[in-house]
């Protein structure tokens, strides 16, 4: 007879032995999260039956939902080696989970080797539509967001949930919900863009020059780090420099720490040549001369 508290307190120590040595030998993303399964599963299965205090049987099913929580946890570790992951909210720790999940960084390089030259500032208006990118099926989606302490139905400006898929929404995709606030007026790229960058200069609002209630004539910070980083990105995208000096530089967004963290670990993840990963080294290749 197993009890559920020694199953519960053994599995995070098999998980962190496990994760960071398969990590070492390349094997990341849905990879690495179902070869810890069986390690996990040898715990559980040392019993003929799991019981929690009550006396009431744990079955696998519920074990599982605590392994992937477990795994997710530990990969979250992995991913902000040099950052403390519980101060960034759920939208960011799921994102970068997500990308890690679909493998999406692990030829992109390390962490600490952003961009060594800066992109050009119309750069992002050249990239490839990515509509189709970062999907996954809804219940690994599920299972991501439940072990990391997040709600899909919550994340609705961050994750698109389709039937049985489920899908990571691009930054240009955000923009809308990123860039709408009140006194803002429509801001047109340098040069025309066709696609979904076309969908995302027009859904672009900020205020730009004399804007309503807010000096600074930059976009007012969103609520989260994931959303900060991602208006950086898209004002690079736009090739609006003096803007994103504005954002980061005198709206005090590049003074928090976390957000440089977040934009490195995700330079990390996006995929080589995608426009995400064009967008936020071209954000982080400016840190020195942007004053941080």
């Amino acid at each position: 007879m197993g009890d559920w508290r020694d199953v519960l307190s053994d599995l995070p120590n098999r998980i962190r032995g496990w994760l960071p040595q398969l990590v070492s030998e390349g094997i990341v993303g849905a990879d690495a999260i179902f070869a810890c399964l069986g390690p996990a599963l040898e715990i559980y299965s040392r019993y003929v039956r799991v019981e929690k205090a009550s006396g009431e049987q744990v079955n696998l099913g519920e074990y599982l939902e605590h392994v992937w929580a477990a795994v997710s946890r530990e990969a979250l570790s992995l991913l902000f080696q040099d950052a403390d992951a519980s101060g960034l909210e759920a939208d960011a720790r799921l994102t970068a989970m997500w990308l890690w999940t679909l493998s999406a960084g692990q030829k992109n390089g390390t962490k600490d080797e952003p961009a060594s030259e800066e992109p050009d500032e119309d750069e992002g208006s050249t990239a490839q539509p990515t509509s189709g990118r970062y999907a996954l099926e809804f219940d690994a989606a599920r299972k991501i967001a439940q072990g990391l302490g997040a709600h899909l139905d919550r994340l609705k400006h961050v994750v698109e949930v389709k039937g049985e898929s489920a899908r990571l929404l691009t930054a240009g995709e955000r923009a809308r919900y990123l860039f709408e606030t009140d006194g803002a007026k429509a801001m047109a790229p340098k040069q025309p863009v066709l696609g979904l960058q076309a969908d995302m200069f027009t859904d672009l609002a900020v205020a730009e020059r004399e804007p309503t209630g807010n000096a600074l004539g930059a976009p007012a910070p969103g609520s989260t780090t994931l959303d900060r980083v991602h208006q950086a990105m898209i004002l690079f995208g736009a090739g609006r420099a003096e803007a994103l000096k504005r954002f980061v530089s005198e709206g005090g967004v590049g003074n928090d720490r976390t957000f440089w963290q977040l934009a490195q670990t995700l330079s990390a993840l996006y995929p080589s040549g995608s426009e995400e990963k064009r967008w936020v080294d071209g954000v982080l290749a400016r840190k020195k001369s942007l004053g941080f």
